[in-house]
């Protein structure tokens, strides 16, 4: 089995940075291929979490589990969470 820590640790970082609209991150995470889950993947670990945020939508945001994940395998990570 593939293991996708670097590419979900990717999204995360992403997502970590400031919220993304939510289709934004579909269109750019989501994928067919069923061996590459990161979206889902991040989902299922709770490391991101759809919020709405006023003037912007339905967007992405890093967990805390998320932030943990992040500072555990690439150092401090800010955000403005």
């Amino acid at each position: 089995m593939q293991n996708l820590d670097p590419l979900v640790l990717d999204l995360v970082e992403w997502v970590a940075r400031e919220p993304r609209k939510y289709a934004d991150v579909l269109d750019t995470w989501r994928t067919s291929c069923p061996r590459l889950t990161v979206w889902e993947d991040a989902v299922d670990h709770a490391y991101v979490a759809h919020q709405r945020i006023d003037g912007l939508g339905a967007c992405v945001v890093a967990t805390a589990a998320g932030l943990v994940f992040l500072q555990s395998h690439r150092g401090a990570v800010t955000s403005d969470m």
